[in-house]
């Protein structure tokens, strides 16, 4: 995809778009054609260059092994023996799957974690996934480099419709972050694609609040 093509409907849903009182998202929706989503899904992750621009808030299931190391990284951490509590208070494990926008948890205790939290982190796509290296050792001595990976990562899922939308950045960042951002979605994604570039209907982008823009066609050469 030119990357042209993209700063233009940037441009365009900026100049439309009404301002709104919080900070909204810039979002790529991949509307699919050709391609039947019950066989040929699509779940895959892309770390943006740039970056999501919104603080990415993580959560921790670990025991005892790596209470002291993960304490300070995660913005939230969750021993091994609290669990039962949050099995019994389902408000507040919905609350938890709301609030939080990835999940690591220790290989080991993944059972447990499946047991007290897949009913609230399953039907929402953010049970620990080891794709994105969520499930991680017993010994780990840092966690900078996942915490800055995944605070860049987007999944590409096509869930029970031919459609993909990932966010790639918000209002704040410049144009040619956010066209980066979109680039490196599609980049990852039409090798995914049965046909590739033939599987793909159309794009547009658009803010949280705003219409979509569609990304227009490359004109054909003569």
């Amino acid at each position: 995809m030119d990357k042209k093509l993209i700063l233009e409907a940037i441009g365009a849903v900026r100049k439309t778009a009404k301002k709104r009182a919080f900070k909204q998202t810039f979002d790529l929706v991949i509307n699919l054609k050709g391609i039947n989503v019950k066989t040929n899904n699509i779940d895959s992750f892309v770390a943006l260059p740039y970056g999501r621009g919104k603080r990415i808030k993580i959560c921790a299931f670990v025991d005892k092994e790596l209470l002291t190391v993960a304490r300070n990284a995660f913005d939230k951490l969750i021993a091994k023996d609290q669990f039962p509590e949050w099995k019994t208070d389902k408000k507040k494990a919905r609350s938890l799957a709301k609030d939080f926008d990835f999940f690591v948890a220790q290989a080991d205790i993944m059972p447990q974690v499946a047991m007290n939290f897949g009913t609230v982190l399953g039907p929402r796509g953010k049970m620990p996934n080891p794709k994105m290296g969520c499930i991680i050792p017993s010994k780990i001595e840092d966690f900078t480099p996942l915490i800055e990976r995944l605070r860049k990562t987007v999944r590409l899922i096509t869930k029970n419709e031919a459609t993909i939308k990932c966010p790639i950045g918000d209002e704040d960042m410049k144009d040619g972050e956010i066209a980066e951002n979109a680039d490196a979605v599609i980049s990852v994604l039409i090798p995914l694609l049965p046909q590739e570039k033939m599987n793909v209907k159309d794009m547009s982008i658009k803010l949280t609040m705003s219409a979509p823009i569609k990304v227009r066609a490359a004109p054909k050469e003569k």
